[in-house]
C-alpha cells in the first residue's frame, strides 16, 4: 500500500498521539504543495513567523471560501458576523481594539492578575473534589472545568449555566479541524451550525441585561464600550463572545492536560516544580513550544503572489502554517526533542505570532502557571495509567481526550 501524503498524514488520526515525525519529514520540503487546489504547507519557524507578519496573508473568511474552502464558511453560516480572528485590517484591528480595552492593558492593566486569587481558589476547590480517589481522569475533572469556569466568570456566565456550553462548544470546536471537515456528513455540519446558533442566542440575552444593567464583566464592558473605535453593534459583541468562549478555554484545556502529560513524563522537572512553584513560569513558555496546544493554522490565504525559499505561492492559495512543527525546527532551536524549561531563547509560536496572536494569551499562561503548580504541590506520586493516553480527533486542537493519572494521595 503506498504511503499517504504528508498532507493527508498531518490529518491522520494515526498520528495524533506523536505527530512530531511527520512534521520532521515536512520540514524537509519547507514549501509543501502536494494536490492540485491543495493548501501550501510551510513548516519552518523562520518562514512561520515571516508569513505571521506579512499583509499578503489574509485570515478574512470570505477569501477562504473563495480559495475553496466552503465547509468552513458553511460550518459558520449562522447569521452572526465573522468574528476578528477571521477578518483582516482595518476592521479586524478596530474590533480587536475595542474587545482588548476591555480585557486587558491599557485600559484593564490588572484584570488578569487581579484573577490570581480567584484561579487558585478554583484550583483549590477541584483538587479538593478528588476526595478519597487514587485515580483520576485529569481532562474531565480538572483540565476542562477549570478554565471553562475561569471563561465563564470573567464574562459573567451564571455559574449554573455552565454545565450548556459542553454541548455547544464541542461540535464548533470539531469544525475548525481540516480532517473533521473532509469527512463530515450533513448532520455534522448542521450540529455545528445550530450550536454557534444557540450559543449566539443564549449570550444575546445576556446581552440585553447587561445593557441594561451592566456589571464588573467581560460582557458589560463589550457592550457598553464608547471608546474612540466606537461601540461594536449587537452583532459583533455576540461573534467577539462566542469567540472568547471558545478560544477562552479549549487551548488551555489542552496546554494543561499536555503539560501534566509532559511532567508525569519528565519526573525530574515535576519534583522540581513541587519544591519550586516559580519554576512554572519557564515551564509554560517551554510548553507552549514542546507540546502546543494549537499545532496548525489552516485558515489562511494568499491575496497576492508570495516568494517563500524560491517557491511562487499564487494569489488566492490556501496556506497552512504548522506551527508545531516551527516549534521543533533545528534552524531555530538547539535540540528541539527535548523538555527544557531553561532554555534561554524561547521565543515559541505556540500563542502565534503579528496581528493574530493569541487575544488570550496572559490568561492561559496565568491558568496554566497555577493548574500545574498546584497538582505537583498536591498529588502524592503522581503517574499515568496509560502511556499514550487516547487523543482527541482534532489536528488543529492537539491534546488528549482523556488522561487518567493515579497518586497516592492528595496533600
Amino acid at each position: 500500500m503506498p504511503q499517504a501524503s504528508l498532507l493527508r498524514q498531518i490529518t491522520d488520526f494515526a498520528n495524533r498521539a506523536n505527530p512530531y515525525p511527520v512534521y520532521e519529514e515536512l520540514r524537509r520540503t519547507p514549501v509543501l504543495h502536494e494536490e492540485e487546489g491543495g493548501p501550501y504547507i510551510i513548516s519552518s519557524y523562520y518562514d512561520i513567523e515571516a508569513l505571521l507578519h506579512d499583509p499578503r496573508i489574509s485570515s478574512d473568511a470570505a477569501n477562504l471560501a473563495a480559495a475553496g474552502d466552503d465547509e468552513l464558511s458553511q460550518a459558520e453560516n449562522t447569521g452572526l458576523p465573522p468574528s476578528f480572528l477571521r477578518l483582516d485590517p482595518p476592521e479586524h484591528d478596530r474590533l480587536r481594539r475595542i474587545a482588548n480595552s476591555a480585557f486587558g492593558p491599557p485600559h484593564r492593566p490588572r484584570r488578569i492578575e487581579n484573577m490570581r486569587g480567584e484561579l487558585g481558589g478554583i484550583v483549590t476547590e477541584l483538587i479538593d473534589g478528588f476526595g478519597d480517589a487514587r485515580q483520576i481522569d485529569l481532562v474531565d475533572q480538572f483540565a476542562y472545568p477549570f478554565p471553562v469556569t475561569v471563561i465563564c466568570r470573567l464574562l459573567g456566565v451564571p455559574r449554573e449555566d455552565e454545565p450548556r456550553f459542553r454541548a455547544w462548544v464541542d461540535p464548533l470546536v470539531a469544525s475548525l479541524d481540516p480532517g473533521t471537515r473532509q469527512n463530515a456528513d450533513a448532520d455534522f455540519q448542521k450540529s455545528a451550525r445550530e450550536a454557534r446558533m444557540q450559543l449566539g442566542m443564549y449570550l444575546a440575552g445576556l446581552v440585553e441585561q447587561r445593557t441594561k444593567e451592566p456589571r464588573d464583566d467581560l460582557l458589560s464592558d463589550l457592550a457598553s464600550s464608547r471608546g474612540p473605535d466606537g461601540a461594536m453593534t449587537m452583532m459583533e459583541v455576540l461573534s467577539t463572545a462566542v469567540l472568547l468562549l471558545i478560544a477562552g478555554h479549549e487551548t488551555t484545556v489542552n496546554l494543561i492536560t499536555n503539560g501534566m502529560l509532559t511532567l508525569l513524563r519528565h519526573p525530574d522537572i515535576l519534583r522540581r516544580l513541587r519544591e519550586d512553584p516559580g519554576l512554572s513560569v519557564k515551564i509554560v513558555e517551554e510548553l507552549l513550544r514542546y507540546e502546543p496546544p494549537v499545532q496548525l493554522v489552516p485558515q489562511r490565504t494568499c491575496i497576492a503572489d508570495i516568494e517563500v525559499r524560491g517557491v511562487t505561492i499564487p494569489k488566492g492559495a490556501r496556506i497552512w502554517l504548522v506551527l508545531a512543527a516551527g516549534n521543533r525546527d533545528p534552524e531555530r532551536f538547539k535540540d528541539p526533542e527535548r523538555f527544557d524549561p531553561e532554555r534561554g531563547d524561547i521565543q515559541h509560536l505556540g500563542f502565534g505570532s503579528g496581528i493574530h496572536s493569541c487575544f488570550g494569551a496572559p490568561l492561559a499562561r496565568l491558568e496554566t502557571q497555577v493548574a500545574l503548580s498546584e497538582l505537583a504541590r498536591r498529588l502524592e506520586n503522581p503517574r499515568l495509567v496509560e502511556d499514550p493516553p487516547p487523543y482527541r480527533q482534532n489536528a488543529v486542537l492537539r491534546g488528549p481526550r482523556h488522561l487518567n493519572i493515579s497518586f497516592d494521595g492528595v496533600r
